[in-house]
Formats: structure tokens, C-alpha cells, sequence
């Protein structure tokens, strides 16, 4: 099983026309993602890589059922369009852009919480879920393959070093999600744990985290509560960032006394977490563990 994105999910791409859009949906199709429609004010009635294209999500829904969103869409663009998904029903968005603003995001994760709808991102490759051959994104697909391990990442880059890793280990992925890089995310690393917690098919998780914010703190805590029995694995980047250093991403910054590599680090083995200092130490504790040779 997988979390979130399946076999049958239904996508429609906002901003489809546009040149990374058309790219990426391509590569989407090629992968399996069912890619039922794409919107673009003005651009109704054409079609990319045989996905019609539509004026609205309104006018989408009429003769499509949509599952998720991914948007392709500047970040001054994004709050409208999320709004407009949401507003039609859609309940899974992926928001590729980076750089939304704070208040738009703000505005955008509260209606989601009314509405019971779940983001990914922004700022974020998005996600893939490897036995259900769907990807919501543009992870680079050649690194994953199906397995019992959830990955939920704030890297791009780390997540395809490590789940490289992971594949070359013979460790397959349920589903891998890249959170988000900016200050605030739809689903944090808490959120994606629940998520794991309750597929059958997810073993073990691995959780890539970086400096600055205090979402690994918040995974700490719920493991330490018990609400995550699964084992629960852990590399966090940035263990040589100097104090207000920034390091590729908007929330990848530490400031006063949170948000550092070692904080992190100790709430995480506290509440139970396995925590590698190495990306191979990380992925010789997931063999020894699951009973990879």
C-alpha cells in the first residue's frame, strides 16, 4: 500500500501550459500518473501530451472526477489557485513553487484544515508512491522502486541520495513525500508519521530533516507519546551551519537557541527515534533493523 497518492488518484495540473508543466507532465504520464486534465485561464480546449487543457477547475470538474492538484504556478499566483482547487473539491494539492508568501500560505493551510484537505508543500518536489506507480511531482523516478519503507523529506536533493541508497540496500519505498522547504508546510514531518503509522504496507519511515524550525522536535513528541510504534529512522543536514546561516532553503535557518542539528538530534533519540550522524550510518541501522543483509 502507499499514503495519499494510489493507482486510481485522478490528477489535474494547474498552470499546465507552461514550459516545466508540460515537461513534467510527460514525465508523470510516462510513470502511470492518471492525468486527467490541466487548466489554464485562456487556454481552453488545447491539449498537452493529450491531457485536455480547460479555462477552470470548475469547468474540469464537470467532466472529469479530481482527486489532487499539483500546481505549477508563480508563487504571487499560488493562494488563488489553491483556493480555486479547494474550493471545487479537491481534496490532495502538491505546490511545487517556492517562495509563497507567508500570509498566502497562512490563508491556504487554514482553509485546508476547514475543508479536510491535505498539502504538500509549498516549495516541494513532491511526492511518489512507487507500488502504485503515481508521482504528484517531479522526483527524478529512476532512484525508486516499491517496498515497506515511508520516506518524508525537507531535501530534494538528500531524499534522491538517499533513497538511492535505500534501493541499492534492497529497501523499497511505500511512498516518498518531500514536505516542503519553506517556513511553513502543509504536512509536516507529525502529520506524514500518522499517515505511515496507519499503512499496512509501510514497515519503517525515514525522515530527512535539515536545521531550523522545529519540525523534527514536533515528531520527537509524537513518538514519545506513542502514536508512532513503527521504527523510525532519521538523517538531519547541517550539523556544520553556523547561527543564522540559511542553507538552500527558506526554513533551513537557525535562529536564537532553536532549530539546531544537536536539538534536533537529542529530542529525536529521547523519544526513540534511530538517528544516523552519517547518511550510511543511516541506512546500515534500516538494514540491521529490518533484516537486510
Amino acid at each position: 500500500m502507499s499514503i495519499l497518492a494510489f493507482r486510481d488518484t485522478q490528477v489535474l495540473i494547474q498552470g499546465i501550459t507552461g514550459t516545466q508543466a508540460r515537461h513534467h507532465t510527460e514525465n508523470m504520464l510516462a510513470y502511470g500518473t492518471r492525468i486527467v486534465a490541466g487548466v489554464r485561464p485562456g487556454s481552453g480546449g488545447e491539449q498537452v501530451h493529450g491531457v485536455p487543457v480547460y479555462n477552470s477547475i470548475e469547468e474540469a470538474c464537470r467532466d472529469h472526477r479530481i482527486d489532487a492538484s499539483v500546481l505549477f504556478i508563480p508563487a504571487k499566483g499560488v493562494k488563488a489557485a489553491a483556493l480555486e482547487a479547494m474550493q471545487n473539491h479537491i481534496k490532495l494539492l502538491v505546490i511545487v513553487t517556492e517562495h509563497v508568501p507567508l500570509h498566502d500560505a497562512m490563508e491556504i493551510f487554514e482553509d485546508a484544515r476547514n475543508r479536510g484537505v491535505v498539502i504538500v508543500g509549498p516549495n516541494t518536489p513532491g511526492m511518489i508512491s512507487p507500488p502504485e506507480k503515481a508521482k504528484l511531482g517531479f522526483v527524478p523516478t529512476m532512484y525508486f522502486t516499491p517496498g515497506p519503507i515511508g520516506v518524508a523529506s525537507r531535501s530534494g536533493t538528500l531524499t534522491y541520495e538517499l533513497v538511492s541508497r535505500l534501493t541499492a540496500a534492497g529497501l523499497g519505498q511505500s511512498t516518498v513525500i518531500g514536505v516542503g522547504g519553506d517556513r511553513i508546510v502543509g504536512l509536516p514531518f507529525a502529520d506524514a508519521l500518522r499517515l505511515f503509522e496507519k499503512d499496512p504496507g509501510t514497515q519503517a519511515v525515514l525522515l530527512i530533516g535539515e536545521i531550523g524550525g522545529a519540525m523534527e522536535e514536533e515528531a520527537a513528541a509524537l513518538i514519545a507519546r506513542g502514536e508512532v510504534r513503527k521504527p523510525v529512522f532519521v538523517y538531519i543536514a547541517g550539523s556544520t551551519a553556523p547561527e543564522g546561516q540559511r542553507i538552500g532553503h527558506a526554513g533551513a535557518i537557525i535562529g536564537g537557541t532553536g532549530g539546531t542539528v544537536q536539538g534536533k538530534i537529542e529530542s529525536l533519540q529521547k523519544a526513540g527515534a534511530q538517528v544516523g550522524t552519517t547518511i550510511a550510518e543511516v541506512i546500515e541501522r534500516m538494514k540491521h533493523t529490518l533484516g537486510k543483509k
